[in-house]
Order: C-alpha cells, then structure tokens, then sequence
C-alpha cells in the first residue's frame, strides 16, 4: 500500500535543476536510505516528503491523516528552552510514547547527556542534532524522515539508533551515508543521481525489515544492481549509436523528404541524434601528490592534557610510523579532536612534547572546517592552492581536479556560498589533499560526504605515501582504511588495538566482557571510577531513586504486562473462532494490534525502571 507518491517532479535550485520530471513512491513496510552526491537535492527531497517544500511542478499525494515527523541536518529550537522542555514543546499536538518526559531522558541519557535542564542556545552544533533526534523518535509517527540522523553520534549511539530503527514498527525514509547502517537497518536503496531517482530494491527471502534474510546486503545489493544499470545503459547507447550510424550514412545519400515514409524516417533519425548518451562521474588516483617524507615523522611522548578536572589523555607516547593507518575512537567529548589538534600544533599539551619532523608536511581536515570566503568561486579557491598537480596520469589542472572530485564545470564558476554544506567539506577536502601533505589528520571526514566521495577518499588512501590519522565513527570507513586503533577509554586512558573497527570490537569485547573499561574478564569488579560515574546525578552529588510516579509504576509493571500477554491469549482464540465473520474478525485484530503495541510500550518501559532499579541496588 502506497503511504506517499510523487509524479513528474521537477525542482531547481538558483541555477541547479535539482530533478528533471521524476516520479517516487513510499510504500508501507519500507526502510528506505537515500543516498547520492552532495548538493544533488537529497535533503530538498525529503522536505517535499515531510511537506515543508513544494515541487516546482508535479503532484504529491500523501495518505489520509499520514502522521510525518521530519529530523533536519540543522534543526531549529526555540531559545531560552531546556534540552527537556525544547522537546516537550515540539512534540505538542503530536502523538507521542505515553510518559513523555521519563522516555524523553532515558533516551537522552543514551545519547549522552545528563543535565536536561541545559539552555538550548548553549549546545553545540552535534549537540543539537542530538536532541533533535530524541524528540522525533518519542513521537508515534508513521512516517519518519531523517536527514544524516548517524551524525555526532559515536559508535555505540550509532549501535543503539541501529537497534532502535530496525525495530520501529513505522516507515523509514533517510538520508544517510554510513553503509553499515544502511546494510543493517534499510531494506531498499533510492538513488539520486543526475536528476532522476533511481530504486535498488534488496533481494529476499523472509521478507524485509529485522527478520529478512537476503543474499546481499542493502548496500552490497545495491552495489551490484547500480553496475549493472551502467553496463545496461551503456550497451543502450553503444545500441544507439551503431543505428545513428546507419540513419547518419542514409540521410548523407541525399534522402529527400517528399512522401510520409521518409518524413517518419527523418525524425526517427533526429529523435534518435537528440537522445542523451549517459553521464558518468569520473573518478582520479591522487597517489603521487603527497610531499617525500623524511626519517623523522611525528614522535609524541608523555602526552597530558586535561580541561578543568576532566583528564582526556594522561602520559600518552607513540611515534608514527611510515604509512601508519591510525583510527581514533570514543565517545564524544573524550579528546579525539584535542589529540588531533596537538598533533598539528594548534593545541599546546599540559605536559610532554611532540616532536615533528623538517620533511614533514600536514593536511588537517578539521572537524569545523576553515572560514570560506562566500564570495570566492570554487575554481578560484582550488587554484590559489596549486594551478597544476602531478598524478599516475601527468599533470591535472585545478578545473580537472573540480571535475574529477565530482564538481562539474557547470558549477565550478559558481560562488563558494551556493554551495551545500557537504559541497563545501568535499570542497575543502579536495584543497587540502591538493597542497600534497605526507601527514594527512582527518578529524570526522565522513561527517557531511556523501558515499561517491568517501569512495574517492578511501582510493586515495589506499595508494597514499605517507601518514593517516582519522577520527571517525564510521565503522565501514575505519574497516577499509584503517590498521590500529586508538581508543579512548575515559580517565585520561588510550589503548592501542590493531586492525579495523571490527578487529578492535572483538578485542574490546574480550578484554571488558560487560562493556564497561575498567573491570576486566575475571575481576568481577569495577573500578572506582566507574562505581563513581554510576553514582552521579546530572545535579549535584544526590542519590538516584525513583519517583513517586516511577515507583508506582515498577510496583506493577509485570502485572499489567502479565495481564496484556493473556488478553492477546484470549483475542487469538475469539478470532480462531471469527474466521467467518470478517467484521467481527477485523474488530479482533484491531484490538490485538493494539493490545501488543501497549504491551511493547510497557516492556520498553520495564528495561528503562529495570535499569534504574539495578544502578539505585548498586549505590
């Protein structure tokens, strides 16, 4: 059953024809992830889905009384609000979960916050994201539509919104470029590409969304299907033009227009030299750019830095290594960035030193990226770096560069301010791999890019020669790019694990059977510091206990539930028993629906008061 369909869309942005006369449809039980290049009009699609944006021309048709909740890239807050009361107020005349504010801070506290009573205004950008994020997800909705919902979370909020997603009972609609997450949580690919809105369907066995069983992943599934659409395309227009060839020499015999059959021939011909042949993005090998890089590389010792009494790396040492393939993790705020910006000397550590070598030269992708003159053309900001770069392939010049790291000519005369947010981190990155570093820092590149420019970045990686480090939470990034991990692992702790993301889960996994540094495979006890951070409060040193409300409600949660579980007993048997009255067997089934979404209303809320129980037995 369609929830959503639009025919023949057509939108232009400034000059940037967005989509030429496409068509798209949202159909119940669907998971969908849209993916394509920045700047393509991905978030300008799901605006007209969530019906804040019109169509220049076409037709949308939602279903009656559809509930839609939409999570921006920059979402918007009222300010003076709390955290808490900001999500209170945007879920007003919204259906939402029956105890707002009690869900409302149990999923806040998985995304790593603590004082709910915070001023909006002082949150930073990820922050927001962050909070945004928790008020969609309480509201009852059909439809969802996310706008990079992964972004600012680290791996085990990513893990989490994971969980969460697969098992949200509604429609999903998101951008996202995380291909793990779109592996695990989407069950059909919608690619923008060049105007038009192409559909990559996963193949099944047992149906889709948690239970499906598929012989690819969504992304690999994609992957595959996508070429094979080229080579399609391609054979097509190798078709075309071997018939142009024929209609071209017939027309050059002096074909003469006088009867009905040769008309119908002569258009048969200009309709067939009017067609389009199909466009592809090039791709480039950047691997003989980077700067010699001498014996002496990067060498940190007894690295100590802490802000106020927050202690984010205590005596930490390493020399890097040529050709090192560092990943940096943790939760956010635990120092990844502080350890980057030391390393490229824009940060004085509290004690040790960090010796860089005369050879060394480095590119530091920042997480905020520089401050761009708005009214600078993109080809202008590439060529005040270098004119000229030298390649596998010889010299390339800034316009082929644009080109090949998919900014075409039509938009390289284009100011810097018309450009998308992720056109502008693609644009950034591209002048910092163009200055030729041996020392690449890459603080969160995967934030903002789309999947065809990480593609781009891990080749480039691939052939570097010379020194990466990245912070990401990227997990398929850190799988394909990556050698040894540094993680942060709280009280001014940094552990080296080798291998990728995958590598160091499995390694992490053994060494803290419970998830928790500290307390290892066979102590059976935690440290003080965790014992400690399980007794704080968001405010002040106060003990956790439950409410009057709270407690209230874990005196009989089990019961309720208890008496839910045999209610949906008795409606299987009165329905056994209806299977020939259909309106008395559509009632039962309406009744049941209803009773197991209270009952997994009531579950959710028991692991939440359970959880709660456990760290109040603990004090």
């Amino acid at each position: 059953m369609n929830l959503l369909t639009i025919e023949h869309l057509t939108k232009s942005y400034t000059e940037r024809l967005l989509f030429d006369d496409t068509s798209f449809s949202i159909n119940e039980g669907e998971k969908i992830g849209l993916i394509g290049i920045n700047g393509t009009g991905k978030s300008t699609l799901l605006r007209i889905v969530a019906g804040l944006e019109e169509p220049d021309e076409g037709n949308v048709v939602r279903g009656r009384n559809l509930d839609i909740r939409f999570l921006s890239q920059n979402p918007k807050f009222h300010e003076g609000d709390t955290i808490l009361s900001s999500i209170v107020r945007d879920n007003e005349g919204h259906g939402h979960v029956w105890d707002l504010e009690s869900q409302a801070k149990a999923m806040l506290t998985r995304l790593g916050f603590t004082d709910f009573d915070s001023r909006v205004e002082t949150l930073s950008g990820g922050q927001r994201k962050r909070v945004a994020l928790v008020s969609v997800l309480l509201g009852t909705a059909d439809l969802l539509v996310l706008d990079e919902p992964t972004n600012h979370l680290d791996s085990s909020m990513a893990d989490w919104l994971e969980d969460y997603l697969r098992r949200f009972k509604g429609v999903l609609f998101m951008v996202t470029h995380d291909r793990y997450f779109l592996d695990s949580v989407t069950n059909r690919i919608v690619e923008l590409d060049k105007g038009k809105l192409y559909s990559y369907q996963e193949s099944k066995v047992n149906g889709g969304g948690a239970d499906r069983e598929s012989t690819l992943g969504c992304y690999e599934g994609y992957l595959k299907l996508k070429a094979e659409r080229m080579d399609m395309a391609l054979a097509t227009e190798r078709k075309r033009q071997s018939i142009l060839k024929v209609e071209l020499e017939w027309m050059q015999r002096g074909a003469r227009a006088r009867s009905t059959k040769q008309k119908a021939h002569i258009q048969r011909y200009e309709s067939l030299r009017d067609q389009k042949g199909p466009e592809f993005d090039q791709t480039v090998e950047l691997d003989s750019i980077a700067s010699r890089l001498g014996r002496t590389t990067v060498e940190l010792e007894g690295i100590t830095k802490a802000f106020g009494e927050k202690v984010l790396m205590k005596d930490f040492t390493y020399i890097f290594l040529k050709n090192d393939r560092i990943g940096v993790i943790g939760p956010n705020g635990s120092g990844k960035s502080t350890l980057m910006k030391i390393i490229a000397g824009w940060l004085e550590p509290d004690a040790g030193t960090v010796t860089v070598g005369q050879t060394v030269k480095m590119g530091y992708f920042s997480q905020e990226s520089e401050d761009m003159d708005g009214s600078v053309k993109v080809i202008d900001y590439i060529r005040n770096v270098a004119e000229y770069v030298k390649t596998k392939e010889g010299s390339v010049s800034a316009a082929q560069m644009l080109e090949r790291f998919l900014f075409p000519s039509s938009v390289q005369y284009t100011t810097i301010e018309k450009l998308s947010g992720g056109e502008k981190r693609r644009l950034y990155l591209l002048r910092i791999l163009m200055e030729a570093p041996n020392v690449l820092l890459l603080d969160e590149p995967t934030n903002d890019l789309d999947i065809q420019t990480l593609t781009i970045l891990e080749d480039y990686l691939d052939s570097f020669q010379g020194i990466v480090v990245t912070v990401s939470h990227d997990r398929y990034f850190l799988d394909r790019v990556v050698r040894r991990i540094f993680a942060f692992e709280g009280q001014g702790q940094v552990t080296q694990y080798e291998g990728g993301f995958t590598d160091y889960q499995a390694a992490f996994q053994e060494k803290y059977p419970d998830g928790i540094p500290g307390r290892e495979e066979g102590t059976g006890k935690k440290t003080e510091a965790v014992e400690k951070k399980n007794r704080e409060k968001p405010k002040g040193d106060r003990k956790l206990k439950f409410s009057f409300k709270e407690q209230r409600e874990w005196d009989t949660i089990e019961e309720d539930m208890a008496a839910l579980e045999a209610k949906i007993e008795e409606l299987d048997g009165q329905i056994g028993e209806a299977a020939s009255n259909y309106s008395r067997l559509n009632a039962l089934m309406e009744e049941k629906a209803e009773k197991e979404r209270l009952l997994d209303e009531k579950m959710e809320r028991w692991l939440y008061l359970n959880d709660l129980a456990e760290q109040i037995g603990n004090q």
